[in-house]
């Protein structure tokens, strides 16, 4: 069994409740168990053009799917909940969004997969809730903990918890 680290964001719609229900529909998946999530975090819209800030959260996952049927089983989730992809190449506004970040300590670069997530030691919004959950987990490209990427982050935006706001 894998353990996987997943990022969840919202910020279309009741941005909680899209969180919410994504990791109730992962925690039900077949092959999928739930093991703990982090507190629910707003964020500023990182590099978009958009007034509506996110909802973030990570989960922590065991499971048994490959990458891939994990990536499927993630996409499947977040078409049921009314995201839809556009050809634009910039980002946009979603009811949800679940990327992978680590599964396992997995290196895979293929072109619709890439493990670690390519972004996730520039994101306040990732690394945030990580610290919550594995602060020592140790990226294996960058070889570094979680808590020495944070602390590494060049432009540490605000982050709040949701109702609290955080320095980071």
């Amino acid at each position: 069994m894998a353990i996987v680290y997943l990022s969840l964001g919202s910020n279309k719609g009741d941005r909680i409740g899209y969180v919410q229900q994504a990791t109730s529909l992962l925690g039900a998946a077949e092959n999928i168990s739930l093991i703990r999530t982090s507190a629910f975090y707003e964020t500023e819209p990182w590099d978009m053009n958009s007034d509506t800030w996110f909802v973030n959260a990570v989960v922590e996952i065991k499971t048994s799917l490959s990458p891939e049927d994990l990536l499927a089983e993630c996409k499947r989730i977040e078409h049921q909940l009314g995201r839809t992809h556009s050809d634009k190449k910039e980002y946009e506004d979603r009811t949800i969004d679940i990327d992978i970040l680590f599964y396992n300590k997995d290196i895979i670069n293929e072109d619709n997969l890439v493990i670690p997530h390519k972004f996730l030691h520039l994101r306040a919004f990732v690394l945030v809730p990580m610290l919550e959950l594995n602060p020592d987990f140790i990226h294996p490209v960058l070889h570094k903990s979680i808590s020495d990427l944070h602390s590494d982050l060049e432009n540490p935006e605000m982050v709040f918890l949701y109702g609290t706001r955080v320095e980071i």
